[in-house]
């Protein structure tokens, strides 16, 4: 027998909560063997979310709600989930129904052949054009300067070893793209391709906006690849280059066939060129110390307010630092 834990990161999905927890039911059911527990993460949610999984929680043993103080993104929710499990295996998936829980046997029979990461990749989506675009552009550039195993359309839904999990959940990074780094550990992944869905109507409106898909992509690259700082480095010198073809061009102009130095347009047009691709280049290095600061500022990725379980509040610490401090003190006590 084993025990398999299912993490929800939830963010305004009141309307749809209680038919992803039917499905959870039904998966569990499929595999009566093993034992789940179903890890519900409220990222601070406005909405009724909260309210919607304590009321679920009440009626369903199986189910844990963990509320952060605040909205701290997908990726650090999911965090949070995985330092919860308790399973031997540990699956992730969206709370919108756009990814069909229903996968979740064949992960599960994935990871019982001897696979430490299933991942379930998108082979087509049903989200808008421009949506639809962005992505495929992200996971693209992705594939080609950070980490060439990335499904060529990404992937959100994943099933992982508790091992795996262990190893995730002792990686102190903020910022991170959790996706590249299932796949940076280098584990081989079983991969289960599917036609991810339209987002139901009924569910409401995704909350996935431009700014957060801008700064998913500069985390994503930031954290797994050097070819932005790289580009830098080349524009800087291409750029140089061709400043010193253009001020050898018109000393010789000058010297050797007396042309007059002219031209307030061309200058100015060399100087505004110069100046953004300057601030492109700084701009860049910009993001890559501000994560860095980030880092050493170790603060914690998430903060735990609250964990219900059987519809009653439990103690909970107050953040992973503080988890994990408590974990070391007991290692060192054995």
């Amino acid at each position: 027998m084993s025990r398999i834990s299912i993490v929800v990161p939830v963010y305004h999905n009141a309307r749809s909560l209680a038919d992803l927890l039917e499905e959870f039911r039904a998966v569990a059911a499929r595999n009566p063997a093993d034992t789940f527990e179903f890890i519900f993460v409220d990222d601070g949610s406005r909405d009724d979310s909260f309210a919607v999984l304590s009321e679920l929680s009440a009626s369903e043993p199986r189910m844990k709600v963990a509320k952060l103080s605040r909205n701290f993104g997908s990726n650090p929710a999911v965090m949070a989930g995985l330092s919860l499990a308790q399973g031997d295996a540990v699956a992730a998936i969206a709370a919108d129904l756009q990814d069909p829980p229903a996968l979740l046997h064949d992960m599960i029979a994935g990871w019982r052949g001897g696979r430490k990461v299933v991942i379930a990749a998108r082979r087509g989506r049903g989200d808008p054009f421009p949506t639809s675009l962005f992505s495929n552009a992200f996971y693209r550039l992705f594939r080609r300067f950070a980490i060439q195993s990335m499904p060529r359309r990404g992937f959100d839904f994943f099933l992982i070893d508790r091992q795996v999990c262990s190893l995730i959940d002792g990686i102190q990074e903020n910022n991170t793209f959790l996706m590249g780094l299932i796949l940076w550990l280098g584990f081989e992944p079983y991969v289960i391709e599917y036609d991810r869905e339209a987002r139901a109507k009924r569910y409401g409106q995704s909350m996935w906006t431009l700014s957060k898909k801008l700064k998913y992509f500069v985390d994503s690259f930031v954290a797994f690849s050097h070819f932005p700082i790289r580009l830098s480095s080349a524009l800087g010198v291409v750029f140089s280059l061709l400043g010193l073809v253009y001020a050898g061009w018109v000393i010789y102009a000058r010297l050797a066939l007396g042309v007059e130095a002219e031209g307030w347009a061309s200058l100015i047009v060399v100087v505004l060129i110069a100046a953004g691709v300057q601030m492109l280049i700084l701009g860049i290095i910009g993001e890559y110390m501000w994560r860095n600061l980030d880092e050493t500022r170790r603060r914690p990725r998430f903060i735990i307010e609250q964990v219900i379980q059987h519809g009653e509040a439990q103690a909970a610490d107050a953040d992973e630092g503080h988890r994990k401090a408590k974990s070391q003190r007991k290692r060192e006590s054995k």
